[in-house]
């Protein structure tokens, strides 16, 4: 399966085990982050609903992209100027591509389990 994400202002077309160099995230290296700006989503030709898919990824590194070297030159008035830039990045190995229904199933199966003993102490209290 594979979506398209927008973060940085970018877009990207991700599949699972794909690494992709994106603008800085917030993380350490080893965090899972969710990108939640899925545009398109589909498997082969078809298309899923965007609404139910999310895409996890693993931070791989927090880095710098190449430098860019800014020079500026006014013939004839001995103006001269160099700069250079590097910009900051994240590295990340895409995890998962899927619907987002499998999470919140889970996260609903645990919170049943711990209201159960609430709600059986509250049966035996009365």
């Amino acid at each position: 399966m594979f979506a398209v994400v927008r973060t940085g202002g970018k877009q990207y077309r991700v599949a699972a085990g794909d690494k992709i160099a994106v603008e800085k995230l917030a993380g350490e290296a080893g965090d899972t982050i969710t990108l939640g700006d899925v545009l398109l989503a589909g498997e082969g030709d078809s298309l899923a609903d965007v609404a139910s898919v999310t895409v996890s990824a693993e931070i791989i590194a927090q880095a710098k992209a190449e430098k860019v070297v800014v020079f500026k030159k006014r013939r004839r008035h001995n103006y001269r100027r160099k700069n250079g830039h590097r910009q900051q990045m994240t590295l990340l190995r895409i995890t998962a591509v899927g619907a987002a229904e499998d999470k919140p199933k889970k996260a609903a199966a645990k919170k049943t389990k711990t209201e159960a003993p609430a709600e059986e102490a509250a049966a035996s209290a009365e």
